[in-house]
Order: structure tokens, then C-alpha cells, then sequence
């Protein structure tokens, strides 16, 4: 079961959404092994945004240390990267991730396809249209906003929107996502030559901080500037650690900030109804809308 989710403070700050041009898609290389693929999605309409390499900020990196023990997040995040991978290699792709492979390139990825394979994404086409509407609403907000250059990932650690996505000059993307993960992926990805806008910076504040909010402001968070949350990938197990998060969202998010994202499946959740709509703070009023079940 997945959900989407969209938090707003005020109404003023939705954005209509950009127009699409369709674009030549970058050259990717060759899979791993044949595509696995979910049912159809119908209709594909996607203009693909071949990725741009931008700041000079970002290192190459080297050979990458393997984990010593694959841990669940790494692979729950190489499942999710294979999909876009998967995705981007269609006639008609709803998006285009030409880091997907990159990452796929990892050594434990190759060790450990079968698993990959036979623990497939449980509800890809979800996975990839949420995806697609997650970039758009996110290029569309940061385009039509001179105020939002604060954005906030909450990802599997995987994320290559700070790579493949276009910022404005002066954002600051802070990925919170397992540190392990993260570490891993960002050398891979910077290893192949990815880079972030020009001018632009990525942050990581690791998911096993003692105290995230302290973490996200030691990285130079600013709670009285405006910020765009973005909530894909992050390993919530429980709705006790949702909760954890929408507070710390809420004490550091200043009002007319924005929280889009989607919400993974909760064992202890029992409730019934499809949609919960409830008042959180004074400030913010959220819908989870779930689904997939």
C-alpha cells in the first residue's frame, strides 16, 4: 500500500504546472539483464529532461568501499533504482533517470539481482507515476516561486533528483536518507562524472542522527525561509515514525512551506477509511490519500 500526500500552509503556494517539451532522451547504457517489467500504465506521455551537470562543488569519486553487510535499506533502494532504470529504457518513458544504471553498477547490485528481481517493487506502476508527478510538482513550485531554494529529499538514499532535476541558481537540497546508503550512491554517482546545478549544493543530514532537526540545522537549515519537502523512499516503518517526522518537519518548516511526497505501507496502521484528512498543526493541514493495497 502506497499513498500520496500533499501539505500546504497556504493555498498561495501552489503553482500551475509547466509545460512539457518533448526532448531527445541522453543514450543509456546497456541493462543489467533483460527488463522485468509490471503491467502496462496505458498511456505515456513524458517529455524526457536529459540530466545536467553542473557544480564544480562536487568531487569525483573513487572505487566504492563495500558495506560489509548489505543491510535492507541498500537493497530496498537498488529495487527502487532498477524501476526507474526499467522506466527509462521504454519507447515511451514516463521519466527519464539515466543514474539509475549507474547506480545498478554497484558491485552488490550485481551480486544480489536475483534478489532484486524476485523482490520486486511491490506496486511499480504507483511507484513510477508517482515518481513522475513527484518531478513535475517539484520543477513546477521551484519554477514559478523565487522564494523556495530550500528543498528537503527524504529518500532511500538513492535520490538522483539533486543530479538529474534543474535548480535555480542558490538552491540548497539537504538528502536525508540512511547515511550508508547515501554514501555509497553519492560516490557511484559522482565516480560516473554526475554533478548538481551550477551554484547549487547538496547536503546530507544521515536518518540515524540522534536528533534530526538539530542535524538539519547544523547543515545550515533556515526555519524562516521557505521550504519544499519532499517525502519518497525514506525508511518509515512504522506510523509512530511518520508522526516523529511530520514534527520535526513542523518545527523547522516556516508557514507557507510545502510538503509533497508518498507514504510507504504501514503494518500498525489499521484504519479502514481510504482517505484521513486532519488538522496536524496550526499551521499546516495534511491529506494522506492511500492506496495499493
Amino acid at each position: 500500500m502506497v499513498g500520496l500526500c500533499i501539505i500546504t500552509a497556504s493555498p498561495a503556494a501552489a503553482a500551475a504546472a509547466a509545460p512539457t517539451v518533448r526532448l531527445t532522451p541522453p543514450t543509456l547504457p546497456p541493462p543489467l539483464r533483460p527488463s522485468c517489467c509490471a503491467g502496462s500504465l496505458g498511456s505515456r506521455r513524458r517529455s524526457p529532461q536529459p540530466p545536467l551537470a553542473t557544480a564544480a562543488d562536487a568531487p569525483r569519486g573513487g572505487p566504492i568501499p563495500e558495506p560489509e553487510e548489505v543491510d535492507q535499506h541498500f537493497l530496498a533502494a537498488l529495487r527502487a533504482a532498477r524501476v526507474r532504470d526499467e522506466e527509462s529504457r521504454r519507447s515511451d518513458p514516463l521519466f527519464i533517470d539515466p543514474y539509475a544504471a549507474v547506480l545498478l553498477s554497484h558491485d552488490v547490485a550485481h551480486r544480489h539481482m536475483d534478489h532484486l528481481v524476485s523482490h520486486a517493487v511491490a506496486c511499480q506502476d504507483q511507484y513510477r507515476l508517482t515518481t513522475r508527478y513527484i518531478d513535475d510538482k517539484l520543477q513546477s513550485l521551484i519554477s514559478n516561486s523565487e522564494d523556495i531554494r530550500q528543498i528537503v529529499l527524504l529518500t532511500d538514499g538513492m535520490d538522483t533528483r539533486p543530479y538529474r532535476l534543474s535548480w535555480p541558481r542558490l538552491s540548497v537540497v539537504y538528502d536525508v536518507s540512511p547515511g550508508t546508503v547515501f554514501s555509497a550512491a553519492t560516490q557511484q554517482l559522482r565516480g560516473s562524472g554526475a554533478k548538481v546545478s551550477r551554484n547549487c549544493v547538496v547536503l546530507h543530514t544521515p536518518l540515524e542522527s540522534p536528533d534530526l532537526q538539530e542535524g538539519l540545522s547544523k547543515n545550515g537549515f533556515n526555519g524562516n525561509r521557505l521550504s519544499l519537502w519532499v517525502l519518497q523512499g525514506l525508511p518509515l516503518p512504522t506510523t509512530t515514525s511518520l508522526e516523529n517526522l511530520l514534527h520535526v518537519i513542523s518545527n523547522l518548516a516556516m508557514k507557507g512551506s510545502i510538503f509533497i511526497g508518498e507514504l510507504p505501507n504501514f503494518p500498525d496502521c489499521t484504519a479502514s477509511m481510504d482517505m484521513v484528512d486532519y488538522e496536524y498543526t496550526s499551521k499546516s493541514h495534511i491529506v494522506f490519500r492511500m492506496g495499493c493495497q
